[in-house]
Parts: structure tokens; C-alpha cells; sequence
């Protein structure tokens, strides 16, 4: 061993125990060791930055924000709803989500899937009585599932394919992964639409930020415009187009007004109409059904063309020029720039023109703004805003772009006549042109820590195979399996990746593994595709811990799982791959040479 292997490899040990240990954060320990990599020189000054500009990076990162419009564009919701009065249990419920959330993960990236798919199941669920904890965790094993079948659903995925092409001088295709992967997805969703019984049935969710401030619904207006497609409707049509999670408090028709109108009352062209409900639910049902906000075509005042617009929630403080006062006579729009979208009042329902409404101290409103003018706006009137979340009401949606784009992509990377950075960096830009995510949301979209990670890990990952240190370790692991018969080494590539993506991460894994395998396979005289793409499925199969993927961590909150739960339900699924996984890569992809 050279000294700058024994570099290398103790500068992965040192990471490597870093990520076990736990106590700094993934993307701090990945800057970290990338400086060192530098200052002990296994890492050249030129290259230390190649990650930024590597095509994994930009993929994952176009992947998020297109799975990020195509979630906004509610399309899921619009497919599902004919099938959702019809869930009443979990056996209903559990294989439908969990499928849903699969074939999603096979078109956009699986992190994205789930979190389109959570609140709609939750919400499903809260209705008839269902524990989330027994239908989160095979959604989101559900979803790392589908990401094994295409390209883009996964990051190992991506950074196997990279791999593939340094190695072997092309990359897999967009759906290389698919045999494999539909294969193994097809197995883990019938052991999950009956294994799920293995998970606690009790088990409280942990209470979140955006619950609290849904717990006070908001007042809203919206008026029924003069080519209303459900011309005549009822109130009570009306509130099951909002699946009962919002009422209608009055109905505004002239000078006359309606207060707690009877579920017969019909609505007609013009009609105002006072919803409540939490802020997503009014959402939704001005969405079904085409209403207009009042204020909706008062444009807000802007410094600068190119501003987005911004919806935030404040509280009326106790020096506010609004407490006491209605925005009518504060003239919000006229002097301030920025309208009045909703208000929340505790033990109290507000049935009069939200802008007539006398407001009080302590009353949660809803201001539209300018994303410039509206901090001065909030600290003039004396609004406290409350904690960051995003805040959607009446605004455009774009149903069939984002489906039209992300399929676009997809086509024109599976017929290769792009390069699949190429097609999905062209496909988040299109999202943002055509207004399907705006510019704000597609920067929160990127997942920044995951992105650091890769972009440092990349370099520091490539120490290992450009000082030899990958065919040292592969050398000595050819020796171990010598002789054997070769489906072996292929499992233990599989398991070693599946074991270690708990502690390094899925990203950190591949990088790290992928090089040893395809170095392993070469040393026995065996094709390296097939240990690529067990360390691929590997990788993206970590069903035992919260920690090795997003998805796992996102649903452990609101399902209310402890660390041991994943084990139940995640070990026989593990258990499952690695048998399976391996006949099927072998019977895919030849393990001759």
C-alpha cells in the first residue's frame, strides 16, 4: 500500500466514522473531509470542485424541482378522487397508497413521489379512522421501491449510471434499471399490502408546525363568476366538492346576506361566499370548483417587474394600526400595496365581508404581497408573521403542463436524443417558464444538504479509485472469493451496499462501493454491469433505519414510529431483496465476462 492510498483510505475511514458517529451534520462532514482531501493532496486543488459541475448533481437537483411542480400541479389528486370515498380501511388503503407512491417514484424522483402522495393518504386516513403508522412506512418503502426502475427515481441510480460511463465509457439508459427493478418492486408491494399488520396499530403521530397552525381555520372570500360550470349548484354540493373540510359561513348576494345557508340553498353567478376551512382545504375546493377570490384581481405593488408574489400568515399585534379597524378603512391595497386573502379568529365565526370585518389583537391573517414590499408592509401595519410555511389560495394551477413536460423528458432521454442532464435541467426550466413552480419555490424544492453532500463527496470518493486503493480492496476480496461460485461475490456487493447505506447515506454509498465492485468483477474475470447494478439496488434499499434515506425520516413524525419499528416491517423486506435481487440482475445481466 502506498502512502497515498493509506491517505485515501483513512480519509474515507475518518468520514465513514464521522457519519456513523452522528454527532455533525452529513453535509459539514462531506465540506470537511473534501478540505482534507485537498490539504493531504489525495484530492487535486483542480478537481476539488468537480462535483458542482458533475452531471449527477444536476440531475438530482432538476429531478427535485420537477418532482416539486408536478406535486403543485395536483394532478395525483384529480387522478385519485374517484377512488377515495371507496378506502375505508387499511386494507384498502395501504396497497392503493403504496402503489400510487411506486409508479410515481418510477417517473419522478422518490423523496418527490412521497411527498405528493403523504398528504393525501393522511387526510384519507384522519376520515375513516385509519393510524397512520400502519400506512406510512410501506408508502415510503413503497417509494424507494419504485425508484429502482428508472434512472431518475433514485440518486444511486444516477450515480451508478456515472460510474458505469467512467468505467466503461457509457452510461446505463433511463430504463436499463427496469427489468430488475419491476421485478423486485413487484415482490416488496405483495409482501407490503399484507405485511403491513406487522407495524404498531397505536402509535400517537408527532405533532408538526404547519398541524398547530392549522388547528384555527381561516375566513375566506370567493365569488362565483358569471360562466360558472356548476351554474345552480347547492351549498351541499359545494361542501362535498370540499370532502366536508369547509363550511360555507354565509352567502353574499347583493345587499342581502345569508348566514349558515341550508345545504339546499342554490348559488348563483355573483354570489360571495364566506369558506372555512384550513388553509389547504380552501385551497383545494376553490381549485374544484373555479371559484374566484375577491381580491384576486387586485395586482399587489411591486418594486420591480420581475418580483414574485407572497403569501404570508401574521398575527395583529398589540400596537397594530389594524387592531380595531377593518382593511376597508386602513385601505390595505390603496396605501399599503398588499391585500387581505383570509382571517382566523379563535371561538369565533366571522360572517360579514372580510373587508368590513372589524379586526382584533391576536387575529391570524392572510396577506398577499410583493416579496419586497411586503416586509415593509408587515412591520408599517404591525403584523408579526408567523413561522415560514408555504401558504396557497386561489392561485393558478397548472394540471396538465407539468405531466406534459416531465413525460417530454423522460421520452427524450429513453430514445436517447439527450443527454439525461441535458432533458430534466431543460425540464425544470420549462417548469419555472410556464409558471408551474415558481422561481422561490423551485430554490426551496433542492434539497441543499443532499446536494453538498454529493457535490463533496464526489472528488473525495474518486481519491479511493484514482490512487488504486479500489483494485487494493478489490484484489483482496478476489482472493475471498476465488473459485466460488460467482453469484456470491454478486450478493455480498449487494448486502455490503444495503448494510452500509444506513450510516454513509445512499449517495455516499455508491460512490464509495461502486468502484470496489466494478474492480471485484474485473479481478475474477467477471462483466461489471451486474455488480453496478447491485450496489445500484442495494443502495436504494435501506428498509431499516429512519436515517439512511429522506423517506424513511419524512414519515417517522407523522406516522409516530420509534427506530425499532422500521426493523419489523423493513428486515423481512431486506430479507426479500437480497434473495431476489440477485437471480434477477444474474438472469438480466450476464455475470460472464
Amino acid at each position: 500500500m502506498t502512502l497515498q492510498q493509506a491517505l485515501a483510505f483513512a480519509l474515507i475511514g475518518l468520514t465513514i466514522a464521522c457519519f456513523i458517529w452522528g454527532r455533525w451534520r452529513y453535509d459539514v462532514v462531506a465540506l470537511t473531509a473534501l478540505l482534507a482531501g485537498v490539504v493531504v493532496g489525495v484530492v487535486p486543488a483542480d478537481q476539488a470542485f468537480d462535483g458542482l459541475r458533475n452531471d449527477i448533481t444536476v440531475i438530482i437537483a432538476s429531478a427535485l424541482v420537477v418532482s416539486a411542480a408536478f406535486a403543485r400541479s395536483g394532478i395525483v389528486e384529480k387522478v385519485l378522487r374517484p377512488v377515495l370515498p371507496h378506502l375505508k380501511s387499511a386494507r384498502t388503503q395501504v396497497p392503493l397508497f403504496t402503489a400510487a407512491v411506486t409508479l410515481l417514484s418510477m417517473a419522478t424522483k422518490n423523496v418527490g413521489a412521497l411527498a405528493i402522495m403523504m398528504p393525501i393518504a393522511l387526510q384519507v386516513a384522519r376520515r375513516t379512522n385509519v393510524p397512520p403508522s400502519q400506512l406510512l412506512m410501506p408508502m415510503a418503502f413503497g417509494s424507494l421501491l419504485g425508484g429502482t426502475v428508472t434512472l431518475v427515481g433514485t440518486s444511486p441510480n444516477i450515480i451508478v449510471s456515472q460510474v458505469r460511463e467512467e468505467i466503461l465509457g457509457r452510461p446505463f439508459g433511463m430504463y436499463d434499471y427496469a427489468p430488475v427493478g419491476l421485478g423486485v418492486t413487484a415482490a416488496g408491494l405483495l409482501f407490503l399490502a399484507f405485511g403491513y399488520r406487522l407495524l404498531p396499530i397505536s402509535r400517537p403521530a408527532a405533532e408538526t408546525i404547519d398541524a398547530a397552525l392549522a388547528a384555527q381555520p381561516y375566513v375566506t372570500e370567493a365569488q362565483i363568476p358569471e360562466d360558472w360550470s356548476l351554474a345552480g349548484a347547492s351549498i351541499g354540493r359545494l361542501r362535498k366538492l370540499g370532502e366536508g373540510d369547509v363550511t360555507v359561513g354565509a352567502v353574499l348576494r347583493g345587499e342581502r346576506r345569508i348566514s349558515n345557508p341550508h345545504p339546499n340553498t342554490r348559488l348563483h353567478s355573483g354570489d360571495v361566499l364566506l369558506l372555512e376551512g384550513e388553509h389547504q382545504a380552501l385551497d383545494d375546493l376553490i381549485a374544484r370548483a373555479k371559484l374566484k377570490l375577491t381580491r384576486s384581481d387586485k395586482p399587489v405593488a411591486m418594486e420591480e417587474p420581475t418580483e414574485d408574489v407572497r403569501i404570508v400568515e401574521a398575527v395583529i399585534g398589540a400596537e397594530s394600526s389594524l387592531a380595531g379597524r377593518s382593511a376597508q378603512q386602513e385601505e390595505l391595497h390603496a396605501r399599503h400595496g398588499v391585500n387581505l386573502l383570509a382571517v382566523s379568529r379563535s371561538g369565533y365565526r366571522l360572517t360579514r365581508e372580510l373587508r368590513r370585518v372589524r379586526l382584533r389583537r391576536g387575529d391570524i391573517v392572510v396577506i398577499q404581497g410583493g416579496e419586497r414590499t411586503l416586509p415593509g408592509a408587515l412591520k408599517d401595519l404591525g403584523l408579526l408573521p408567523l413561522a415560514e410555511r408555504e401558504v396557497r389560495l386561489g392561485g393558478i394551477r397548472h394540471v396538465a403542463g407539468p405531466a406534459v413536460i416531465l413525460a417530454a423528458a423522460m421520452l427524450l432521454v429513453a430514445f436517447q436524443l439527450t443527454p439525461v442532464a441535458i432533458a430534466f435541467f431543460g425540464a425544470a426550466v420549462l417548469m419555472v417558464i410556464t409558471g408551474a413552480i415558481r422561481m422561490r419555490e423551485a430554490y426551496a424544492a433542492l434539497d441543499g444538504p443532499v446536494l453538498v453532500l454529493i457535490a463533496a463527496l464526489i472528488p473525495v470518493s474518486d481519491a479511493i479509485r484514482a490512487t488504486g486503493g479500489a483494485d487494493l480492496l478489490a484484489r483482496g476480496l478476489a482472493g475471498l472469493f476465488e473459485g466460488l461460485p460467482p453469484m456470491l461475490p454478486l450478493v455480498a456487493i449487494l448486502a455490503t451496499a444495503m448494510a452500509a447505506t444506513p450510516f454513509l447515506n445512499n449517495a455516499a454509498t455508491v460512490l464509495i462501493v461502486a468502484p470496489i465492485g466494478a474492480s471485484l468483477a474485473r479481478l475474477l474475470g467477471l462483466n461489471p454491469d451486474p455488480f453496478l447494478m447491485a450496489v445500484a439496488l442495494g443502495a436504494a434499499c435501506d428498509f431499516l433505519t429512519p436515517i439512511g434515506h429522506q423517506c424513511n425520516t419524512l414519515v417517522m413524525a407523522p406516522g409516530g414510529y420509534r427506530f425499532a419499528d422500521y426493523p419489523r416491517l423493513g428486515a423481512p423486506l431486506s430479507l426479500l431483496v437480497v434473495l431476489l435481487g440477485p437471480l434477477l440482475i444474474a438472469a438480466v445481466w450476464p455475470l460472464g465476462g
